[in-house]
């Protein structure tokens, strides 16, 4: 039986400025499926790279006088260094001004352009360089284009054409055969209706650009920069080399991972492409959500772009790791604080995970001498790690990360609850009356967080690692199939017990960070009108928010946003609850999303339909944005 594999790519990104949260997340991600991968046993290739062409690098390349290879070469090794630190394991790192890379990019348009989907002609019109896209009248105010937020320039010059409008229907037939090529779910419903709205032919070189690979047969023409970067994911397998061995063996990539801003190049005109060429399509396409700050998405022109270095230097790359695959739930946005990484890692890091490591294995070293017993029986936690690894592989599977540590982290709590419960420090004091049941307790503390480890592996390498020193199983297997047979531990040594995550000073580290350089703005006095706005604690008591999860939705008829939910709200029958969403949310997107709602407010009716509560939502930019809880939560549960 061949050995399974998997290809796994992150977007390469600019060159044009330095790396910041945003590049970060996406790596990070990627590198924790291509590991996760790993550890069910399969053969994983895993690729990042730098986008070094365009208009936009030649700029800033000639705002700082010196050449873009030298501006590239720089920020390059930036990356690089970034990658090492957060121990990101990518198999390859491609740029796009390697000769390997060229080759490719020739090879795919020479195919292209036999199978006739090139031609010449004259492009007029806008050209947003901000985004490296050409963007319809439509789109554009005030000599900006409306989606990026960047200026746009009027250009008028001879071009090289795809004809983009002939794979509307193949793309429309790809969408619909297989569903699940774009997710999430939203992202892949956005696809649909930009394609089922109409595509135009995409101009695919420039002249008025020097600074890019050049059109094969036309030398004062310079390949867009669109097609030059995407393919980058079959250049870095050797396509249009000498040895096309990795493309044979790993093409179609797995998983493409990429921002939601650059969707619709990877979903529409990427598969384009390669149907033009003849070759494979990719299996999945994922669009996760942005960080926030502010509510606002981070942005260099905004001044609110994060680069956390900072965190990393004072408290290494997992914490970070971790905060970021358990804080977002994949796919949607989240908002980034320092706030919000120090509570994680007080909560989740140094005392789930690092106070239950420290209290068994201090316990184990001070009561068993630091030996594993002989034999560690089945029992209620064997049977509750076993059913964990089964939810955590459905969960990674799945493209759920964040539910994959919520199990992992539930695992953690039984493990501290059995201990409690069993109490080995008065077993103990009953000698050898207390000893099976003192061994059986510790036995199992130690066999869970072994489970433990290799669950976390991905998130935390280096975490994961040491947890496994100090538990003494660090020549035991560390895959999925080997590795989680209940038992393996018994009978060896523990290794030196050493805290994983002491505890933070929040407030005192927070003081640390703003004399660093985040100054505070002092706050303004209310007015006397806004003082007479403010309500007691007493007032906040009477309203009833409670966490509810959508069940049903549809739209109100002869209303452009009145949508109808039924909402679980953990009572014998669901609520109906009429919101005004429907200009930011469409009603089959809802079912299964978690909200907010104002649960004792008074019966209302909105164009004739009753409803019997309201939800929470934020306003950006004139259109709703739901809030919702940061990880699932029983309907019913309060919120305080």
């Amino acid at each position: 039986m061949s050995e399974k594999k998997f290809y796994i790519t992150t977007p390469i990104y600019y060159v044009n400025d330095m790396p910041h949260i945003g590049h970060m997340y996406t790596t990070v991600m990627a590198d924790i499926f291509a590991r996760y991968h790993r550890l069910c046993g399969e053969k994983v290739y895993f690729l990042t790279g730098t986008d070094e062409h365009g208009q936009k690098i030649e700029k800033s390349a000639a705002a700082q006088g010196i050449p873009p290879i030298k501006l590239a070469d720089r920020v390059v090794e930036r990356y690089r260094h970034l990658w090492e630190l957060l121990e990101i394991s990518n198999d390859d790192f491609i740029r796009t001004t390697e000769d390997r890379h060229r080759e490719a990019v020739q090879k795919i348009i020479g195919r292209i352009r036999e199978n006739g989907d090139l031609y010449r002609g004259d492009y007029e019109g806008w050209y947003c360089a901000g985004a490296e896209s050409f963007v319809p009248d439509s789109q554009v105010e005030d000599g900006r284009d409306l989606e990026s937020g960047y200026p746009v320039e009027r250009l008028s010059e001879p071009s090289w054409f795809f004809r983009l409008s002939a794979f509307e229907d193949r793309l429309l037939e790809w969408y619909r055969e297989n569903p699940d090529c774009i997710q999430p779910r939203s992202r892949y419903n956005e696809v649909l209706r930009f394609v089922e709205g109409g595509l135009k032919d995409l101009s695919v070189s420039r002249v008025s650009v020097n600074w890019g690979i050049p059109f094969p047969g036309e030398e004062e023409h310079v390949v867009y920069v669109w097609l030059d970067a995407l393919t980058n994911y079959i250049s870095a397998l050797g396509f249009g080399s000498s040895d096309p061995s990795k493309f044979e063996e790993f093409w179609p990539a797995d998983l493409h991972l990429v921002g939601k801003d650059i969707l619709r190049f990877h979903c529409v005109y990427w598969p384009a492409f390669l149907m033009a060429a003849g070759l494979p399509l990719p299996k999945t396409i994922f669009g996760h959500g942005w960080w926030m700050r502010d509510d606002a998405k981070m942005s260099k022109s905004l001044g609110n772009v994060v680069r956390p270095d900072y965190l990393i230097e004072k408290f290494g790359a997992d914490p970070l790791r971790y905060f970021m695959a358990r804080e977002m739930a994949f796919g949607q946005d989240s908002s980034f604080s320092d706030q919000g990484f120090l509570e994680r890692f007080n909560s989740d890091l140094a005392n789930a995970l690092g106070n239950t490591a420290s209290r068994s294995l201090s316990m184990a070293e001070r009561f068993l001498g630091g030996e594993i017993p002989s034999t560690i029986p089945d029992n209620a936690i064997s049977s509750v790690a076993l059913e964990t690894v089964e939810l955590y592989r459905k969960n990674m599977s799945g493209l759920e990360p964040n539910r994959a540590l919520e199990a992992v982290w539930k695992l953690l709590s039984e493990i501290n609850g059995f201990i409690q419960e069993a109490q080995p420090w008065a077993l103990a004091r009953k000698g050898e009356e207390g000893r099976a049941a003192l061994e059986e307790c510790l036995g199992t503390a130690i066999e869970g967080l072994r489970f433990v480890s290799i669950m976390i592996q991905p998130f935390m390498p280096s975490t994961a690692e040491k947890l496994r020193i100090q538990l003494g199983v660090g020549e035991l297997p560390m895959d999925l199939e080997t590795g989680t047979r209940w038992g393996l531990s018994a009978g060896r040594r523990l290794g030196k017990t050493e805290a994983l995550f002491p505890r933070i000073d929040i407030a005192r580290t927070m003081k640390a960070f703003a004399s660093g350089g985040e100054k505070k703005q002092p706050q303004p006095k209310p007015t006397e009108s806004e003082e007479s706005a403010m309500i007691t604690i007493d007032d906040f008591a009477k309203i009833q928010l409670k966490v509810g999860t959508i069940r049903e939705a549809e739209a109100v008829p002869k209303s452009k946003k009145l949508i109808r939910l039924q909402v679980d709200l953990g009572e014998e029958e669901l609520r109906q609850v009429v919101a005004g969403i429907g200009d930011a949310y469409s009603a089959e997107d809802l079912p299964g999303r978690q909200v907010i709602i104002v649960a004792n407010l008074k019966p209302a009716k909105l164009m004739g339909v009753e409803s019997r509560g309201m939800l929470l939502a934020a306003s950006l930019e004139g259109k709703a944005v739901l809030l919702a809880p940061g990880t699932e939560i029983p309907p019913g549960t309060g919120v305080r």
